[in-house]
C-alpha cells in the first residue's frame, strides 16, 4: 500500500494538538504499575484531577495505531501513532472543549478526572511484545497501561455514583470495553460512555484477527460469560458496543463522529480496510449495534474533521437545531437523547 507522507504528517500533528503543553496546579500525576510501559519502553504518565469524589471521568487520549515495522518505526515518514508519553503534568486545561473547567456549559466542570494517556499502538486493547525485526522491538502495553488506571480510579474514588467513560480518536475504540469493567469494579454507579471518532470502522474478521493478533488483545479479554466461545475474529470495533452492552445492559452508550472524518478514512485504508464511504459505514455500526439489542445515542456531524471533545468548538457545534454540548449534556444524565444526524453531511 502506498502511504501519503504529508497527509500521515498532518493527521499526526492534530492528534498532537491534544497533548498538553502548558503547567497547571490542577493536574497531577501518578504512578501505574511495574508492567505499565510505552511502545518505546519509557514511562507512562497517568494525570489525576481531583473533583468531586462521586462523580469521576474516566478519559482515554487518542494517537493513532500501528500494524507494521514501517508504521510502528519509532521515528520515519510512515510512522502512525504516538509510541511515547513525554509530557508531566501539564495544563490539560489549555485544550479548551470537557477540558475547560471554567466553562459554565462544560457538564464536567466539576468532576474527577483520570486521564490515561497513549503511547502504546493499540488503541488501548494491547497485551503483547512484538518484535518487527531489524532491532525493532514494540510494546503494545494498552490493556495493561489502562487497567492500572482503572485500578487507580477505583481506590481513589471507591464511592462514586457516577463514571463517564470518553475518549477520543484511538482512545475512543475501547470505552465500551472499559466501561462494563468499571461497572464490574462500581456495580452501584451510574456509567456512561460517550467515543469521539470511531464510528466507522467496520467488523471485518480478517482485520479483527490480524490486528487482534498481533496486539495481544485476546490476553486482555475479561472472564465474561457472554465471551466465553468468542475468538479474536469476534472482537470488532464496534462489537465492542455489542459485547459491553451484553455485559452491562445498565450502561448508557454514546458516539459522536463527523460523517467524513479523513483520520478514520486514512487509518481504515492503513489497515486495509476501504473506506470510501465513511458515513455508510458509520450507519451500518449503529444499525448493527442496535440490532444486537444494544440502544446507542448517536450524533454525526457533518463534514472531514477528527474529534472535537478537547477543542471549543464542542460548545459551537450544532446540527438540525441540536447543539452538540446540549445532546451530551443530555447524555450524561444516564437519559439518552434522539439520534442526531446530518443530512447535508458534506
Amino acid at each position: 500500500m502506498r502511504l501519503h507522507t504529508g497527509l500521515l504528517v498532518g493527521l499526526l500533528a492534530a492528534l498532537m494538538l491534544a497533548v498538553p503543553t502548558a503547567a497547571s496546579e490542577e493536574w497531577t500525576p501518578f504512578d501505574g504499575g511495574p508492567l505499565a510501559t510505552c511502545a518505546d519502553g519509557s514511562s507512562v504518565n497517568y494525570l489525576e484531577r481531583a473533583g468531586d469524589p462521586q462523580r469521576v471521568v474516566l478519559y482515554f487520549e487518542g494517537g493513532g495505531g500501528c500494524f507494521s515495522a514501517e508504521t510502528c518505526a519509532f521515528d520515519g515518514p510512515q510512522k502512525s501513532y504516538v509510541s511515547d508519553s513525554s509530557f508531566g503534568a501539564e495544563d490539560l486545561a489549555a485544550r479548551g472543549g470537557l477540558f475547560d473547567l471554567s466553562n459554565p456549559e462544560n457538564p464536567l466542570a466539576e468532576h474527577s478526572f483520570v486521564y490515561v494517556p497513549y503511547c502504546t499502538g493499540d488503541v488501548h486493547l494491547g497485551t503483547a511484545t512484538r518484535d518487527y525485526g531489524d532491532g525493532l522491538v514494540v510494546e503494545h502495553r494498552g490493556a495493561i497501561n489502562a487497567q492500572d488506571a482503572l485500578d487507580h480510579l477505583v481506590e481513589r474514588f471507591p464511592e462514586a455514583s457516577e463514571v463517564i467513560v470518553t475518549g477520543v480518536s484511538a482512545g475512543s475504540v475501547p470505552t465500551p470495553l472499559y466501561a462494563a469493567l468499571v461497572a464490574d469494579r462500581l456495580p452501584e454507579a451510574r456509567i456512561v460512555t460517550l467515543g469521539d471518532g470511531s464510528g466507522g470502522y467496520p467488523d471485518d474478521p480478517v482485520l479483527n484477527a490480524v490486528v487482534g493478533g498481533l496486539w495481544g488483545t485476546m490476553d486482555a479479554v475479561p472472564d465474561w460469560p457472554e465471551v466465553a466461545e468468542l475468538t479474536v475474529r469476534d472482537w470488532s470495533i464496534p462489537g465492542l458496543y455489542v459485547r459491553a452492552g451484553e455485559h452491562a445492559p445498565q450502561i448508557t452508550f454514546g458516539r459522536f463522529d463527523f460523517a467524513y472524518d479523513e483520520a478514520q478514512a486514512f487509518y481504515g485504508e492503513l489497515a486495509g480496510v476501504g473506506a470510501d464511504d465513511l458515513l455508510t459505514l458509520i450507519d451500518e455500526n449503529d444499525a448493527n449495534i442496535e440490532a444486537a439489542g444494544v440502544p446507542l445515542a448517536s450524533f454525526t456531524a457533518p463534514g472531514s474533521e477528527h474529534t472535537i471533545l478537547w477543542r471549543d468548538e464542542l460548545y459551537q457545534l450544532e446540527v438540525e437545531g441540536v447543539r452538540l454540548i446540549d445532546w451530551i449534556s443530555q447524555l450524561l444524565t444516564g437519559d439518552p437523547p434522539a439520534d442526531v444526524r446530518c443530512q447535508d453531511c458534506r
